[in-house]
């Protein structure tokens, strides 16, 4: 029996087949049991956003766990209270709540949205509008506001009062005066790594401000410098009601994040949500440290001009090049054997659909790791 039995043998089967057995990482790198090493170009599905064992990441996680790892939030916490007053200078939002993923995030969105709509006399407006081909967790609520079916198979039903237009220009009609929130992605990740037009986020921000609605973009993905910019939605020109956050944010440690406006924070009062391991000092420090990297303006310049190489490199690999910063993605005629090539090539990339191929590199990735990226995956597709 193999290693890799040895541990999954127990473990549900939610994430099918899993070939490698990944025991260490540094830098851009990722070694499996055998000690191979492999370019990793997932970044953690764009999580390890300083690549792996970086000294002011780790340095973080030893200090801290001597000192306080977890004290639940019966208690003030200055780890917690400094990262929120951090987060809130870099987006302009006043308030933060603090949970432990993605879907958590947007699932406390979901929920800061309809209340503040009840507490300011408007228990009708109920209704959520997302995007087709977005993504925003797998918890209920997040789930209901996904615009892919397959992700919705065997769960029905949903949550009421979500809606999915099938098309971009549907979404402004879609939001009324009985819309509590409109969830918008900057860049789709899973939705094969395509941004939305400019043109089409500040259509939907203006017709949130006509009738209401919250605008909430769920930067989880997308957040903390992954497109050359802190927030991506800093480049479009947008400016949320709410913010949700997760992956980079602690480089690797679990953490979310809900950002708000001091106006619509004030819905969520004592005893209306909550989280046991949400901003936990161990969290909450490791992700101080991240983004006093990645706020770093020469940090994010660094980003912008790796992501422009990325592209050009990537343009002899795939075609329909499309995303932003360190985010891109490719189409190739079939993805999972791609992905699976690549591996072989010593190469770690994730497929997002039947066709399209996702790079999301640490972010300190450096022209000499791209290199080496589309020098080993030359051919590949060809082949595949």
């Amino acid at each position: 029996m193999t290693a890799r039995y040895e541990t999954d043998a127990h473990v549900m089967g939610n994430y099918g087949e899993r070939p490698l057995t990944m025991v260490r990482g540094e830098g851009v790198y990722l070694y499996d049991a055998e000690g191979r090493a492999y370019l990793d170009f997932t970044a953690g599905i764009a999580v390890c956003a300083l690549g792996h064992a970086h000294p002011v990441v780790t340095q973080a996680i030893a200090d801290q766990a001597k000192t306080l790892i977890h004290c639940s939030n019966l208690y003030q916490n200055p780890w917690q209270n400094r990262l929120a007053a951090r987060l809130a200078e870099l987006s302009g939002l006043g308030k933060a709540f603090f949970c432990n993923s993605g879907a958590e995030a947007n699932e406390a969105a979901i929920k800061l949205a309809r209340r503040f709509a009840w507490q300011n006399g408007e228990p009708d407006r109920t209704e959520l509008v997302s995007l087709p081909g977005g993504f925003h967790g797998r918890t209920f609520g997040a789930l209901s506001i996904t615009g892919k079916s397959k992700y919705h198979e065997g769960f029905h039903p949903l949550v009421p009062g979500c809606a999915t237009p099938p098309a971009w220009d549907a979404v402004l009609e879609a939001i009324t005066e009985r819309t509590a929130a409109c969830f918008v992605e900057v860049v789709q990740g899973e939705g094969g790594v395509h941004p939305v037009p400019v043109e089409v986020l500040q259509a939907i921000q203006a017709r949130c401000r006509e009738t209401g609605a919250l605008l909430v973009v769920d930067e989880v993905q997308t957040g903390v410098g992954r497109t050359g910019t802190f927030f991506a939605f800093e480049q479009a020109g947008l400016e949320p009601d709410i913010v949700t956050m997760a992956k980079g944010l602690a480089g690797g440690v679990p953490i979310g994040a809900v950002l708000a406006s001091d106006r619509v924070a004030e819905a969520f009062t004592p005893g209306s949500h909550g989280s046991t391991f949400g901003g936990n000092p161990l969290a909450t420090a490791t992700a101080l440290a991240v983004v006093g990297v990645v706020s770093d303006a020469n940090f994010l310049a660094h980003v912008r001009e790796a992501g422009a190489y990325l592209r050009q490199r990537l343009e002899g690999i795939g075609t329909e090049v499309s995303g932003l910063g360190l985010m891109y993605g490719i189409t190739v005629p079939d993805a999972k054997a791609f992905v699976a090539a690549a591996a072989e090539a010593g190469v770690l990339v994730t497929a997002v659909g039947e066709t399209r191929v996702r790079f999301v590199p640490p972010l300190v990735v450096d022209r000499v790791h791209i290199d080496e990226m589309a020098d080993r995956l030359a051919g590949v597709a060809a082949r595949v």
